[in-house]
């Protein structure tokens, strides 16, 4: 198993071919995240890592399979890895890998469609906000209060410093006078757009934050030519993208993957 950069990727490219996920397409652009295959000149399986998520495809019978199946990348840092099998022998690859570690669940994608959105709707839902709150753009300091806040880490977390983000990221939150509420901001970062990340502190919850806070984002995206994508956890996160002119597309499994224990 070795480690593939550059033009590395361009070769593992085609054994991701047809999976419309942004996480992977960031990857293999070599914008964030690492990549792995069995070989290096001549690669026939492969293994992506980006942020929480693990995306094996290619060859499941190769030699390698098993390895990559069961690989927790160095650095790993939370105690559930997502792993994203491409079909279902890299499934029952990751649960024999992990056994007794793996629960099988469910995530939903959402249909990429870049000219679905009601910009007069969005408009409406941004300045829905309830007037305790107040919308704010995340800036140097918000970026430094999100890193140091647990629940609303994922906002900004997959960036290591402020330039960074301000480079790739865009994201906005809504403040309770000085307190961090909720945000919508961006999990990762491709070419063409990023991936949307949302988050809600629990006694905020039900109030329209993520929904005022999500319209700022994909409209600020639409203005820069930015695509704002987004896949769902849940079926409530599902029913919160179709709010904003998403539309459902498919329910894929996961392997929840407990790769150490909690302290």
């Amino acid at each position: 198993m070795v480690e593939m950069q550059g033009a590395g990727l361009e070769r593992i490219a085609p054994l991701f071919s047809g999976w419309d996920e942004t996480l992977i397409w960031s990857v293999l652009q070599g914008c964030m995240g690492k990549a792995w295959a069995d070989n290096e000149d001549n690669p026939s399986a492969a293994l992506l890592w980006m942020g929480d998520f693990l995306f094996l495809a290619g060859d499941w019978k190769c030699p390698a399979a098993k390895e990559l199946a069961g690989y927790i990348p160095e650095g790993f840092y939370v105690e559930e890895a997502i792993v994203i099998p491409q079909n279902r022998h890299w499934q029952e690859l990751v649960e024999e890998a992990h056994k007794g570690r793996v629960e099988v669940i469910s995530r939903f994608a959402i249909c990429k469609e870049p000219h679905v959105f009601d910009r007069a709707k969005l408009e409406a839902f941004r300045d829905s906000l309830p007037q305790e709150f107040t919308l704010k753009a995340i800036d140097p300091e918000l970026y430094k209060v999100i890193l140091q806040t647990p629940w609303a880490w994922d906002l900004c977390g997959r960036f290591p410093t402020w330039e960074d983000f301000a480079a790739h990221g865009h994201g906005f939150v809504a403040l309770h006078g000085d307190e961090l509420a909720a945000g919508a901001s961006t999990y990762s970062w491709y070419r063409e757009g990023i991936e949307i990340e949302i988050d809600t502190k629990k006694e905020f919850r039900r109030q329209g934050l993520a929904l005022c806070c999500a319209s700022a984002l994909i409209l600020h995206c639409l203005d820069r030519g930015l695509y704002p994508s987004w896949d769902a956890a849940n079926r409530a996160s599902v029913a919160l993208a179709e709010k904003l002119g998403y539309h459902f597309s498919h329910e894929y499994p996961c392997c929840g993957v407990k790769w150490r224990e909690t302290p």
